[in-house]
């Protein structure tokens, strides 16, 4: 199992992979990644904290939240999700957007596809995100991406080592 969060950068085919193992089985981390009042506990980097204002687990259904930041200011997304295989993967496409959810088109658009599996100790999963262009990839690494996520991870960590 991996322990620590992996970032890796494939700028020429505009990707990212990001690897992180969870000391708990797979049901217990698919949980943690698909039902809201779990992932608000645990998505969004401190001090910010994520609300869920809308979480339809479905193929072609949305979640919609904001990361809400120490001061109360809300930046917004909302992912659309595509294939759903249960306890294995799924994959969704988010944009940014404003508080009445019309896309922010100055942000891209980031794709991921989110696989589970059962590891010595736990589950690793696998996280990878693709981009349009190579420059909105470098876009959300200069915003803090990889630093926020690794954060978010060790938030899940915490988490998991409670009773969820």
């Amino acid at each position: 199992m991996i322990t620590q969060t992996e970032v890796t950068k494939d700028l020429p085919n505009k990707k990212l992979t990001v690897v992180r193992g969870f000391a708990a089985p797979i049901e217990k981390v698919w949980r943690a990644w698909t039902e809201a009042d779990i992932l608000d506990k645990w998505w969004a980097p401190r001090p910010y904290r994520a609300e869920t204002r809308e979480l339809n687990f479905t193929e072609g259904g949305l979640w919609r939240y904001a990361m809400v930041g120490p001061e109360g200011v809300g930046n917004y997304c909302e992912g659309t999700f595509g294939s759903i295989k249960q306890g294995r993967s799924f994959s969704y496409s988010v944009k940014f957007t404003d508080a009445d959810w019309n896309e922010d088109t100055s942000f891209p658009v980031m794709n991921f596809l989110i696989e589970f599996e059962s590891a010595e100790g736990g589950t690793n999963v696998t996280t990878t995100l693709t981009f349009d262009e190579e420059a909105d990839l470098q876009r959300i690494l200069e915003l803090g991406f990889a630093e926020g996520f690794t954060m978010a991870h060790g938030n899940l960590d915490e988490l998991l080592a409670e009773v969820v």
